[in-house]
């Protein structure tokens, strides 16, 4: 969901940050249409700086069930009226969304792709990457409901990072391997107080750093991580 600024941040880097580098976390979720409009963006920073970056994806559950779910900010308590708000996000941004699937067919949760993205990252940050690229594509351009088991264990045959098994995979799954690290990445969303998503923080080997939250241009989310980086210069 959209909520657009730049603040500092006092986070932490993390401890095992390669000398030299930015430090950047990506909070996300599977179902958040701004997390999908701002990936060719995300994607465009690490072509460019990708030799000075180590980063990670953290999954913050932002649709437990729809029982608990609700956004005051957009007012939406219920699927139906998710819809607006990913045709609004499209018209913004420019990329497609399929928001009829909130009339029709609508996720029940984001917490089961969410799971099936870590349990992927299991094997490797890779595999993990591609297969929520894969997921989030059939979900905004095909209006598949990646909430749903069939949908997830499907798309992770699409995945062809070399260090991916799709029977390690469904093992994983079958077993909910997958769970303990995305209630880290529960935890770690919430101690950090991350509430709406996108937000990608940056952050240096002395602890300064900068946050984006929302839905922002290229040249904001580059400029972020200068800033974060400037101070090491």
């Amino acid at each position: 969901m959209q909520q657009a600024k730049q603040k500092l941040s006092a986070e932490n880097p993390n401890n095992n940050l390669q000398e030299g580098r930015i430090k950047a976390t990506f909070y996300t979720d599977p179902l958040c249409c701004w997390s999908w409009a701002i990936d060719s963006h995300w994607k465009k920073l690490l072509q460019n700086y990708g030799d000075r970056i180590s980063y990670e994806y953290v999954m913050g559950g932002m649709i437990p069930s729809w029982d608990s779910y609700s956004d005051p900010l957009n007012s939406v308590s219920k699927p139906i009226q998710m819809g607006p708000v990913w045709m609004h996000a499209s018209a913004v941004t420019q990329v497609k969304m399929h928001h009829t699937i909130w009339a029709f067919n609508p996720p029940s949760s984001s917490y089961p792709p969410s799971l099936a993205v870590k349990t992927v990252g299991l094997q490797s940050q890779k595999a993990s990457e591609q297969y929520l690229y894969i997921i989030r594509k059939a979900l905004m351009n095909d209006g598949l409901n990646i909430s749903q088991e069939n949908i997830l264990l499907t798309l992770a045959e699409q995945v062809t990072a070399d260090d991916f098994n799709i029977d390690t995979f469904k093992d994983d799954w079958k077993a909910n391997r997958g769970l303990e690290p995305f209630r880290e990445d529960l935890k770690k969303t919430k101690y950090h107080d991350i509430g709406r998503f996108p937000t990608v923080t940056f952050h240096n080997s002395i602890g300064k750093g900068t946050m984006i939250i929302g839905f922002r241009p290229y040249e904001i989310l580059e400029q972020a991580f200068l800033q974060a980086e400037s101070p090491m210069k």
